[in-house]
C-alpha cells in the first residue's frame, strides 16, 4: 500500500479535530500596548449560533524587554529584522502555549487546536480606492512544530484581502457569547486601541468599529515622561489626580477618524507616540512630557484619559437606536484604568457601565479567548469576520493552518 501523501494525513488531521464533540482550544494574542502574551484555555462544544465555550484558564507572560523592544522598533526594521522577528515572536508564542498548559495541568497531546493573533507590526486600513494591507509577526508554523498542536494563525488578511479592514475581529465572538434575548449590549474593548461592538440578538444587527485611542496615549505619556521605567499608568491613579484641559480634549476630538463613518479601523500609526505628543502640545505648548513637573503629567494623563472616554462615548452616535444600550460591558486592560472607568460612568448614566467579569469572564482574557473560537470557527469552515464591521464585500472564512506534519 502507497504511503500516505501528507495531504490526505494534512485532510484526516482536520477531519478528526472538527469531529470531536468537545475541543480543547488555545487563543494567543497580543496587542498594540506590547505588554506580553495573553494564554487562554478554552472548552469549545459546536459551531457558528450553536457554539458554547468555558474560559478554563488564563495567563499573561510578559515579553522579555529586548524582544518588546525589537517589536516596538518594527516598522522602522529592514526586511532581514521583519523576518526573524516573525520567527522569534512565532517561539515567543508558542513558549506562552506551552507554560499555559503546564500552569493548567494539561498536556499538549490533549489540546485540539490552537488560534494565534500574533503580533500587529503595520496596520493599513483601506482608503478610498486604496486597499488595506496588515502584517502580524508570530509564525504559526513554529508555534505548531514546537508545541506539536494544530494551529491558526494570520486571521486578518483574509478579511483585507475581501476589502475588509481588518479589524475589529471580536465581533462575531462578542455576539456568539454575549447577545441577549431582549435589548442591546455595547461591549467595548479597551486595549492600545479601544473598540465597540453593539450586540443584539440578530447577527445581521451588529455593528462594531474601532472607537479610537484606548491605552496608547496614556502609555506613550507614561514612557516618554519617566524615561521608559515605567509603560503605563497603574489603575489610572495619576490620570485621578490630574485635572483634565477640556479645551485640549476638544481639539483632538476634532481629527477627521472620530467623526469618519464606520466601518473603520485604526492603531497606533495614527493614535501612537505622535498623537502624544501633540496632545502634550495641545496643553503644555512645545514642551515635551519628559520636561514636564509629575503634576503636570498627571494633568496630561487625565486630559488623554477623557479621550479615551469621550471617543467610546462618541461612538454611540453612529450606533442604531433601537434596540436601546442596556449596559456598557467593558474589557480589555483598560478595565482596571480607575480615571477611565469613572468617566465611562458619567458619560453613560444611566446605562450601567460593567466590567466583564460581571458576565462571568476574566476581562484581560476576552481577546486570547476570542481567537481560540475564531480559530474554532476556522475549523468548521465558519466564517470568522462581520462585514458591517469590516467593510468587507463578504463573510470570509479566517487565517492559515499549520499542521507541523
Amino acid at each position: 500500500m502507497a504511503k500516505p501523501s501528507s495531504d490526505s494525513r494534512l485532510i484526516r488531521t482536520l477531519s478528526r479535530l472538527a469531529s470531536q464533540e468537545e475541543r480543547m482550544v488555545i487563543g494567543l494574542m497580543s496587542g498594540t500596548s506590547i505588554d506580553g502574551i495573553d494564554a487562554a484555555l478554552v472548552r469549545v462544544h459546536g459551531w457558528g449560533h450553536w457554539l458554547e465555550a468555558e474560559l478554563m484558564n488564563y495567563v499573561c507572560i510578559p515579553f522579555d524587554p529586548p524582544l518588546a523592544e525589537r517589536i516596538t522598533a518594527a516598522p522602522r526594521a529592514g526586511v532581514a529584522e521583519v523576518a526573524r522577528l516573525n520567527f522569534d515572536v512565532g517561539e515567543a508564542f508558542a513558549d506562552a502555549a506551552l507554560r499555559l498548559l503546564e500552569r493548567s495541568g494539561v498536556r499538549p497531546t490533549d489540546v485540539h487546536l490552537i488560534g494565534s493573533h500574533g503580533q500587529t507590526i503595520f496596520h493599513d486600513p483601506p482608503v478610498g480606492d486604496r486597499p488595506g494591507v496588515t502584517l502580524q509577526v508570530g509564525e504559526g508554523d513554529v508555534i505548531a512544530r514546537r508545541t506539536g498542536v494544530v494551529t491558526i494563525s494570520d486571521f486578518r488578511t483574509a478579511d483585507v484581502a475581501a476589502g475588509g479592514s481588518g479589524a475589529p475581529l471580536i465581533p462575531l465572538v462578542d455576539w456568539l457569547l454575549f447577545r441577549k434575548d431582549d435589548g442591546a449590549r455595547l461591549m467595548v474593548n479597551i486595549g492600545g486601541i479601544a473598540n465597540v461592538t453593539y450586540v443584539v440578538e440578530d447577527l445581521a444587527g451588529v455593528r462594531a468599529f474601532d472607537t479610537g485611542p484606548g491605552n496608547a496615549l496614556m502609555d506613550e505619556i507614561v514612557v516618554a515622561a519617566t524615561a521608559r521605567c515605567s509603560r503605563y499608568d497603574e489603575g489610572g491613579e495619576r490620570a485621578l489626580r490630574g485635572t483634565v484641559d477640556e479645551k485640549a480634549v476638544a481639539r483632538f476630538l476634532e481629527k477627521a477618524y472620530f467623526s469618519a463613518l464606520p466601518p473603520k479601523s485604526t492603531g497606533k500609526k495614527l493614535f501612537g507616540r505622535a498623537a502624544a505628543s501633540e496632545l502634550a502640545e495641545m496643553v503644555f505648548g512645545g514642551r515635551e512630557p519628559a520636561t514636564l513637573t509629575e503634576s503636570d503629567v498627571d494633568s496630561l494623563l487625565a486630559t488623554a484619559a477623557a479621550v479615551t472616554a469621550r471617543s467610546i462615548h462618541g461612538a454611540v452616535a453612529f450606533l442604531p437606536r433601537d434596540p436601546e444600550i442596556a449596559e456598557v460591558v467593558v474589557s480589555g486592560g483598560g478595565v482596571k484604568n480607575q480615571a477611565v472607568m469613572a468617566m465611562l460612568e458619567e458619560l453613560f448614566a444611566p446605562t450601567p457601565v460593567v466590567s466583564l467579569s460581571m458576565l462571568g469572564v476574566d476581562p484581560d482574557a476576552k481577546e486570547a479567548m476570542g481567537f481560540a473560537i475564531l480559530a474554532n470557527e476556522t475549523l468548521g469552515g465558519c466564517p470568522g469576520n462581520v462585514p458591517a464591521a469590516t467593510g468587507a464585500r463578504t463573510g470570509v472564512v479566517l487565517g492559515k493552518i499549520s499542521v507541523g506534519i
